[in-house]
């Protein structure tokens, strides 16, 4: 694997390229700098309606719930041990019996299991710790299937290389240069499983990705970026692990017009916002 290949290889939860955004007109040195997307008229016209529709919609449905409470309240007032309505019920399997490593384990043999499985290894390949020779063997020993852990370690032992640290803006051993925060974020947005059989499973998760060195005067800020990972797994010693690797970009949407954060906002939210375990 070339040190120019960054994430394309499937592994990084990412794109791997970072890209420089300027702030519009007048700016320091902060190349977050606040920068907003120009938006088309149309494009304006259209989500205005969009959101007025989508209030609509919301009052009629609060309308309705609002009179059907009222009139279980009624029923249920001549016996006050009544409950005026029944609480929601989880659904689905158990996701995760625990944690190894910090990342869920014990999952289902079900394909709920499977796509959740496949959800929180996304997240520790794609994390930050990735970066770190230790706490990678240890993600990978965690979440790789016995027959694929030392193809994947003496892979990744290549990629992560001086060049690929300085591409994403760390010192070439990897360590985060000083007053700097580095990023490295993967968050699912949707699962399903494409093959499911005895001991096998194919998962496919939809994530987006978060890449860059917040901080003042950093050259390459945090960007985001959409992929989808596809995971070949196996029920191996009573949980699920991940036999094959891969990734493909997409699908994206389009980009809003949120005002970009500057590089205090980013490091702080890293900071201040832990990750999950997900579930299907």
């Amino acid at each position: 694997m070339s040190p120019d290949d960054e994430r394309n290889d499937g592994l990084f939860g990412g794109s791997g390229e970072t890209r420089t955004r300027l702030p519009e007109g007048e700016g320091g040195d902060d190349v977050y700098g606040g920068a907003r997307r120009s938006a088309r008229t149309g494009r304006s016209s259209s989500r205005s309606l969009v959101t007025v529709v989508g209030v609509v919609v919301l009052l009629i449905a609060a309308i309705a719930f609002a009179n059907r409470g009222g009139e279980e309240d009624s029923a249920g007032a001549g016996d006050p041990k009544k409950p005026a309505g029944s609480a929601t019920a989880p659904t689905g399997e158990k996701p995760v019996g625990g944690k190894t490593e910090g990342i869920a384990t014990g999952f289902a043999k079900t394909e709920q299991g499977a796509q959740s499985a496949a959800a929180n290894y996304a997240v520790a390949l794609g994390s930050a710790e990735m970066f770190d020779k230790a706490k990678r063997d240890a993600i990978l020993r965690t979440v790789m299937a016995p027959e694929s852990l030392a193809r994947f370690q003496g892979e990744l032992d290549k990629a992560y290389s001086a060049p690929f640290f300085r591409n994403v803006g760390l010192n070439e051993d990897g360590s985060t240069p000083k007053d700097y925060q580095f990023v490295s974020r993967t968050s699912p947005i949707g699962t399903k499983v494409t093959d499911f059989s005895d001991g096998r499973a194919t998962a496919e998760v939809w994530c987006s990705g978060l890449l860059g060195l917040a901080g003042e005067k950093s050259t390459k800020p945090v960007t985001n970026s959409w992929f989808t990972v596809t995971m070949k797994l196996a029920w191996i010693d009573g949980d699920w692990k991940a036999v094959t690797h891969s990734q493909k970009d997409g699908p994206a949407p389009v980009p809003g017009d949120d005002r970009a954060s500057n590089s205090d906002e980013i490091a702080k939210a890293v900071e201040g916002y832990g990750g999950f375990t997900y579930a299907r």
